[in-house]
Order: C-alpha cells, then structure tokens, then sequence
C-alpha cells in the first residue's frame, strides 16, 4: 500500500482530500471515511465510485434547476397579461419544487382565487403551511384534499393532516389518521412525525419501535434510495437518542 501511494503521489493526496471533502459534505455511512483514510488512494477510489459517481446525477438536476428557473421567469411575464388559475399553479409547483415555500404558498393562493378547479393547489398549499410551520392554517386544505382522496401523494397527504391535527392540538385525531396512515404506508416523514406525537404523550417505548422502523428500511434499500432517505435517517438517529429508555 505504501509502494502504491509513493507510485501515485501526489495524485493520491488529491484523491483522498477529494473524498474527504465529498465525505465531509454528503455524510454518508461513517465506515467510509476508515477506509478513505486507512486504505490510502485504493480507498479514496473504492469511496469516489460508490459513493461521489452516482451522485454525478445530481448535475442533471443543476441543469433542470437553471430550467426552471429560466421557467419561472417566463411564467412571471406571462401572468401579467394572462393571471390564469393553471399559469400560477405552474409558478407554485416551480417555487415549491426550488424551495421557495413562502412564494410557493402565494402562488397556490392566486391560483385557488382564479377557480382553480382540482385539489392539487389545495394540496400542495396544506404542505407548503405545514412545512412554514403553520399547521392550523395547513387544516382546510388536507382535509379536503383526504376527504377527496385518501390516498393521494401515497398517502402522505393523510401523514401530513395527522401531523397537523397534532401540531395544533387534536391529539385524538391525530393518533387515529396516522394509524391508518401507517397501515399503508411507509413513509419515513410519516413516521418520525407519528412517534414525536407518541413521545409528547409520554408513550416513549412505542415511539422509539416507530423510528427504529425507519433505521431498518437503511439495510434493504437499494444505494439511490438509501442517499435520497439520508436525511429521514440521519433524523432518526438523533430523535431515538433523545426518547428517555
């Protein structure tokens, strides 16, 4: 191994700080950064190939981000000549897809004001209030879009209308509709939202079996779905520490 590194240097000083500041930045499982160190440059490369060359297609999404903002801006010039309910449904999805909640959930206004006529800007306002943290106001808009449709986003919607009938108090509510969420669903967000109910009721033992269901989707999941749920784990992880034994 040290032959190797002699061979390759420096080249296998830059590759090892490369995967360091991959590793650094994407936090992904905490063996790899032993291997990046302990394995040298033969390391560094098994870590680039399994972890930072699949994430290349992230540079697909940087160019469906410079879309849709170049997007956005023609639908801000087209509304002034046409406020159609479709057009500002269009810019909300847009906001709401680039994480602008707050104009997002403006959009989604003009657009219920212009008639807009199916249950999606309903929708997609209810998660943009429960995401700025405004559960109460989130309410009307999930509960038409379950009571229309149970299982609309796979069901998330349900998830998201339990959250908020717990967020706002409805704790009888809210306990019923995320059991029936969680009989069909298995959604991470779901989850951790259901045991911090759990957890605010003193049912800590149950609470800790929920988020441990989403520390053991880790094991089976296929690499890509693993990256996308980091966060949900990384969440789990910290909630479980926190729930008194």
């Amino acid at each position: 191994m040290g032959f190797l590194s002699h061979f390759f240097y420096p080249w296998g000083l830059i590759l090892q700080g490369l995967a360091i500041v991959h590793f650094i930045r994407r936090r992904p499982d905490n063996y790899w950064i032993f291997i990046i160190l302990f394995l040298g440059p033969l390391g560094a490369a098994i870590y680039l190939i399994a972890e930072a060359v699949p994430a290349i297609g992230l540079l697909g999404q940087t160019a469906r981000g410079f879309s849709r903002r170049k997007r956005i801006g023609q639908l801000e010039v087209a509304i002034r000549d046409n406020p159609s309910a479709g057009n500002y449904e269009e810019l909300g999805d847009l906001y709401m897809d680039s994480g602008k909640l707050q104009p997002a959930r403006d959009a989604y206004n003009k657009a219920i004001a212009a008639r807009a006529s199916t249950i999606d800007p309903f929708y997609r306002r209810g998660v943009c209030a429960v995401l700025l943290g405004d559960a109460a106001a989130a309410l009307p808009d999930l509960e038409r879009t379950v009571n229309e449709d149970p299982d609309h986003d796979f069901y998330r919607a349900a998830g998201l209308l339990a959250h908020a009938y717990a967020q706002t108090g409805q704790n009888d509510k809210a306990e019923a509709l995320f059991r029936r969420a969680t009989a069909v669903s298995t959604l991470s967000e779901t989850y951790l939202n259901f045991a911090t109910l759990l957890v605010s009721e003193g049912h800590n033992a149950e609470a800790r079996e929920w988020v441990q269901k989403v520390l053991d989707k880790k094991p089976s999941l296929p690499a890509f779905q693993r990256r996308r749920e980091r966060p949900w784990f990384r969440s789990a992880a910290a909630m479980l520490k926190r729930i008194p034994t």
